[in-house]
């Protein structure tokens, strides 16, 4: 059974979404293929991507005039207003999928009415999995497509926010997260003593973890000059993903630091969901892939809001104050050391040992 995932780089969550995907249906025995049609069609497209992860990594508020300006432009909602599609129906006839499955927005109307075209009707099926987990401003109106064969969330209020846009309810379907393997494992009794040698911690200190986003926007000198600065005993965590330079500058401050830190680089996802399950609190911005990941690990969380907003982290923001009891957001990183010591909850959430509904619901649309 094929499966084609139309993906973007804009953020990280699509991609850690597609990916996730494409590595447990390829463990069935499936076989599957990510296509990114912005990233890799025409150059204006790309530009917009790359524009996007700028103000997401420098400006997070100035996306609201760019999430609107995208909103009503529509410029991928009809087939004839998409510009260098040529090689990605190429490919698309090439792969010749029994499934196409868009975890992107702008995925979900244009690009779906032209791969519907060049295959054939038993092969048209099409699903959108939306990673937003709830309504807000943030949550786009192109996430929903009536047309397509089902509408999959992780929670029931993604699908909500999906069916009060004119999605039928019959279409759609919580599905739960669609996350990496390792977030779908339990801990084991010696979880805690491992993540404590591994990053040589002091299981007297709290751990706190400075996250970081795919575009590797942080906050992480201005936190750490804030602990030394405090009369916060603990001991972090710095994410630095693939900035190299952040990861430099850190080891250098550490030999004069009076808060023990480690610096890290990109970590995998088994190491992702091993620091994330024995922390005491994750700092990052509220963007749905991490986000996801620390309620899938039963995380506290901190939400880094410093320069602004972006509109879909609202939608998280409005899921976190739903369903946590309590919400701790700043705009001033240096408050970490305060917040931290507040009583900052975390989500609990029944994890399966896979995204098995999904899987079968997918199974089930080829074989209809």
């Amino acid at each position: 059974m094929k499966l084609l995932i139309l993906s973007s780089s804009t953020g990280g969550g699509h991609e850690m979404r597609a990916n996730a995907l494409k590595s447990w249906w390829t463990e069935g025995k499936g076989e599957a293929r990510i296509l990114r049609p912005l990233e890799d069609g025409f150059k204006l497209y790309r530009w917009g991507s790359s524009f996007y992860n700028l103000i997401q990594k420098n400006l997070p508020l100035f996306h609201y005039l760019y999430f609107y300006f995208l909103e009503y432009a529509s410029l991928h909602r009809g087939p004839r207003r998409i510009l260098g599609s040529k090689k990605l129906l190429s490919e698309v006839k090439d792969f010749s999928p029994d499934l196409v499955l868009s975890v992107h927005a702008h995925l979900n109307h244009g690009y779906f009415d032209l791969i519907r075209t060049c295959l054939p009707p038993n092969k048209g099926k099409y699903v959108i999995f939306c990673g937003e987990l709830s309504d807000g401003h943030g949550f786009s109106r192109h996430w929903v497509n009536p047309a397509a064969d089902l509408f999959a969330g992780p929670f029931e209020e993604t699908c909500h926010a999906a069916r009060i846009r004119g999605m039928p309810e019959e279409k759609t379907m919580v599905t739960g997260p669609l996350l990496r393997k390792p977030f779908y494992e339990n801990a084991g009794p010696s979880d805690r003593d491992n993540f404590l040698i591994k990053y040589g911690l002091s299981n007297s200190l709290k751990t706190y973890v400075l996250g970081t986003g795919a575009n590797g926007v942080n906050r992480h000198r201005e936190v750490i000059e804030a602990f030394n600065r405090s009369d916060n005993r603990c001991q972090l965590l710095a994410l630095c993903g693939k900035n190299e330079g952040t990861l430099n500058t850190l080891k250098q401050m550490k030999t004069s630091s009076k808060v023990p830190f480690v610096a890290l680089p990109e970590l995998s996802a088994a190491e992702m969901a091993h620091v994330l399950r024995n922390t005491d609190c994750l700092f990052a911005r509220p963007g749905a892939g991490m986000t996801t990941e620390a309620i899938a690990c039963g995380t506290p969380m901190v939400f880094d809001l410093s320069r602004g907003v972006m509109p879909q982290e609202s939608n998280n923001l409005n899921f976190w104050k739903k369903r946590s009891v309590n919400i701790l957001t700043t705009s001033r990183p240096s408050r970490l050391p305060e917040l931290v010591t507040r009583n900052n909850s975390s989500i609990q959430i029944k994890m399966e040992k896979k995204p098995g509904k999904l899987l079968k619901a997918l199974e089930g649309l080829i074989r209809v």
